[in-house]
Parts: C-alpha cells; sequence; structure tokens
C-alpha cells in the first residue's frame, strides 16, 4: 500500500524527436555512409543523407518519446522511457523505419528511381516500415508507385501483422506484399530476403527499374536509437558519480547499442560519462542467447540450468541460477514470437560492453509473467500505458517481459544500481489493431518464389 501512495514525478513528453535531435541523427548516418557498399555485399544501398529544408518534419511527427516516474520497487527507482507512442504500431520499431525510409525517400528526389525496402521480420519490423511507407505516401513525399515494401515474415508471427491500407485496398496490396514463411527456423526470414536483393536485384532493375534495398542491417537501426540518449541526456539527467541501468526486452540488442551510439555522441563533447550507463539484457526460453552468451560464453541451450518437473504444480523447476526462470510451463516456451533471433551477431559487443561497465540480464518464462502481470500492470497504469485485465489479449509482450525481468532481478538481489530505467520497446492487445487477413499473405518458402512475389509487386499486377 505504502508503494502505491508514493509522489511521482510529472511525466515529461518530448515530440518528433527525430527532428529535435537531427543533426545526431545525421552525424550517426554520416558513419554509416563512410562503409562501403561493398563491406555490405549488397547490389543497392542508398546514400545516408537526409533534407535539411524542413520537409521531413511532419514525416518525424510520430517519433514522440515519454519519460514516466514509475517510483520505488524493493528500493529501486524505476522509470519508463515510453517509445510505444505511435498508435499505428505500438513499438520501438518506429523510429528506425522512419529514418530508413526518410532515406528512401531522397534517392527518390536526388534519382527519380523507384525504390522497394525488403525487410525480413519477426512481426513488428514489418508493421514499422509499413507504416512508415504508408506515412510518406499519405504525406504527398512520394507516390505509391515510386516507393514500396516487400515484407518476409514467419507463418507464425501472422496474427501480428497489423492491418492497414497498405494491406485493405487492392492496389496497395499488390504493390506491398506480404510473404510468410513456414519452415522450421523462423530466422530462415532473413536468408530468403538476403538471398533475393542478392541474386534478382539486377534482374528486377533491369526489367522493371526498381531497386531492391534489403534493410536488415545493424546499423541502420543504431541511427535512429542514438536519440534514446539525447532524450535522456536532455530530460532524465543522471545523478553525478551515479550508475544507471537501462533494462530492455531484447533479441539482438540494437535499440540499446543505439543509445550507447548516442551515449559516444555526448562523450565527444564531454556531456556524459557512457560508463555510467549500465546494461540489462531480458529475454524469453525460447531464444535466450545474449543472456546464454553473457554467462555461458556461447549461445548453447547447454548452458541452461536443469530443471525438474514438479508434477504436484505442473511444471518445471530450478533453484540453481537466478539469471533464468525458477519456474516454467515449458522449457523451451515461445513466449512471444518476436524475439526470434538466434546466436545474434550484436552478443559479443553487447558483452563486452556490460563486462566493462557492469550490467547483466535475465530469462522470463510465461509463468512468471503471469505471476507478475498484476503488479506490473499497476505500474504501468502510473505511466497511462494500459495491458488489457485479460492476459489472453496481449499480443505484443516486449514490455511486459522487460517489466518482469526487472522486478524478478531487483528480487533476486541481481541488480546493485538503484536507478533503472526500462526502455519500454513494446505492448499492444488484441483491441489496438486488426490482423491482416489471411487472404492477404502469400506463402513463400524459397527465394525463387519470393522473387516471382517480388517481380509481380513491381509490375504491380495482380496476384
Amino acid at each position: 500500500m505504502a508503494e502505491a501512495l508514493q509522489e511521482l514525478k510529472a511525466p515529461i513528453v518530448v515530440e518528433n524527436v527525430l527532428a529535435r535531435y537531427i543533426a545526431h541523427v545525421r552525424a550517426a548516418l554520416q558513419a554509416l555512409q563512410d562503409r562501403t557498399r561493398d563491406q555490405q555485399n549488397l547490389p543497392f544501398v542508398p546514400m545516408a543523407g537526409l533534407p535539411d529544408d524542413g520537409t521531413l518534419d511532419k514525416f518525424f511527427s510520430l517519433s514522440g518519446v515519454a519519460v514516466h516516474d514509475l517510483g520505488e520497487f524493493g528500493g529501486k527507482h524505476l522509470t519508463l522511457m515510453d517509445l510505444m507512442r505511435n498508435p499505428r504500431t505500438r513499438t520501438t520499431k518506429t523510429y528506425p523505419s522512419l529514418v530508413l525510409v526518410a532515406r528512401a525517400i531522397q534517392h527518390i528526389h536526388q534519382t527519380g528511381e523507384r525504390v522497394m525496402i525488403v525487410t525480413p521480420s519477426s512481426a513488428n519490423k514489418a508493421t514499422a516500415l509499413r507504416d512508415a511507407v504508408l506515412w510518406a505516401i499519405e504525406c504527398g513525399l512520394v507516390s505509391a508507385v515510386q516507393l514500396q515494401i516487400l515484407s518476409v515474415v514467419p507463418w507464425s508471427s501472422r496474427e501480428k501483422l497489423w492491418s492497414s491500407a497498405l494491406s485493405d485496398d487492392p492496389a496497395l496490396a499488390r504493390r506491398n506484399p506480404v510473404t510468410t514463411y513456414d519452415g522450421p527456423e523462423t530466422g530462415h526470414v532473413k536468408v530468403l530476403a538476403h538471398e533475393l536483393v542478392k541474386n534478382h536485384a539486377a534482374k528486377i532493375w533491369s526489367d522493371h527499374g526498381v531497386r531492391l534495398w534489403y534493410t536488415m542491417d545493424i546499423e541502420n537501426y543504431m541511427v535512429a536509437d542514438v536519440v534514446r540518449a539525447h532524450v535522456e541526456h536532455e530530460f532524465l539527467r543522471a545523478t553525478p558519480g551515479q550508475a544507471r541501468l537501462h533494462a530492455h526486452a531484447v533479441s539482438s540488442a540494437f535499440g540499446l547499442l543505439g543509445h550507447n551510439r548516442g551515449l559516444q555522441q555526448l562523450a565527444a563533447t564531454g556531456d556524459v560519462d557512457p560508463a555510467a550507463s549500465r546494461y540489462f539484457l531480458v529475454q524469453h526460453l525460447g531464444t535466450p542467447d545474449m543472456v546464454l552468451s553473457l554467462y555461458s560464453g556461447d549461445t548453447s541451450r547447454a548452458g541452461l540450468p536443469e530443471y525438474v518437473y514438479d508434477e504436484s504444480q505442473g511444471v518445471y523447476r530450478q533453484d540453481r541460477d537466478p539469471h533464468f526462470p525458477f519456474t516454467t510451463f515449458a522449457t523451451d516456451e515461445v513466449l512471444d514470437p518476436t524475439f526470434y533471433t538466434r546466436r545474434p551477431v550484436t552478443s559479443g559487443v553487447m558483452n563486452d560492453i556490460i563486462r566493462q561497465r557492469g550490467g547483466g540480464g535475465i530469462v522470463v518464462s510465461l509463468q512468471e509473467c503471469l505471476g507478475r502481470y498484476g503488479q506490473v500492470s499497476a505500474l504501468l497504469d502510473r505511466a497511462g500505458v494500459r495491458v488489457p485485465a485479460d492476459p489472453r489479449q496481449l499480443r505484443e509482450w516486449s514490455l511486459m517481459i522487460g517489466m518482469t525481468g526487472v522486478l524478478n532481478a531487483v528480487d533476486r538481489g541481481l541488480v546493485s544500481e538503484d536507478e533503472i530505467v526500462v526502455h519500454g520497446s513494446g505492448s499492444y492487445s488484441s483491441a489496438d489493431y486488426k490482423p491482416i487477413t489471411e487472404d492477404r499473405l502469400l506463402a513463400a518458402n524459397d527465394v525463387d518464389r519470393l522473387a516471382r512475389v517480388a517481380e509481380e509487386a513491381a509490375r504491380g499486377s495482380s496476384w
């Protein structure tokens, strides 16, 4: 009861952070531009510049951030950085998607060439990029003929794909197809998309005058996420000499690495000491690879603690390692298909940062999230972030996973820092959107089929 009566600081809402910190985004883009196209092994990558005449101000207006005081828990002060303010996506994927599409717009304006973005995704990245493409068309920055998007997602994620005019309007749906892959390894969508661009982009350009752009480069996402550090520096100044923990539900930790890139920008001008920022990774049992890598040195599931089935409760238990669930319904459960990346290339970099500065990681189970559900809901209510009373209606579990991991970690004595910032990267329920109907999804289990879909989209032909 005492916690419920805590006096909280007023929320801070920062509108249009991409426009507000555009100089820092441009600086990150310039560093990206310095990498050669050969290093990316792709036939086409647009220049990394953005127009400086204000034409993107309205387009970037979807990039708001809010900072909310959540009060005290277990002697730690919790703050939520709400990165889910775009009501058309409800995830942090909006920020990099807007910057990616802005680069495509700039290329179209400078060259007159048509561009088709090609993105593999577990769902949220596709939704956000599709939204950014649609928003560019709605803002009058490009036409539906000039800019298109082809998405490749696992069949298991189909119910998380948000419908919009890109799927509901027949003409737009033809130009912006969503394909599904139902093979055993969901991450294979990345291979399919990359092979499409590598092996078929030249023909599609020659035959149809459309450039294919494979956007799944970590740098493309880190560029936009530098704004997190700048929001923090301007509106959430850390106490000098005091470490702060940044917690995030992660698959590859692009967002935290982007925050770190922003810290490096601020450090270059003497404004912050990056060593005071520590990172805490929260994952689920389906893909615990980054936490496994951090604590065992590799991503093999052999690093998981041994679980014993408790017949009396119908759950698996372990009490040897506090970085992993104490109880779970299944040791290989997929709590949310959003987190599908295995053996992420970012593990080594993040391990180095955490070992140098401090921080850590934890894995949570569905049962633990359900056990904390009411408690987390009450905390989020302080920030005006509503989760459905019925957990079965929650479709995006990122924020619930992150919050559960933080509360577990505090209770288990895994957190030494007094300040914790939870990066709210995604949360939506069945009431927030309508899924793309299955008649608008195209099966593509091999690259040849995917190439046919891309060619049909480039022509704008019927299915």
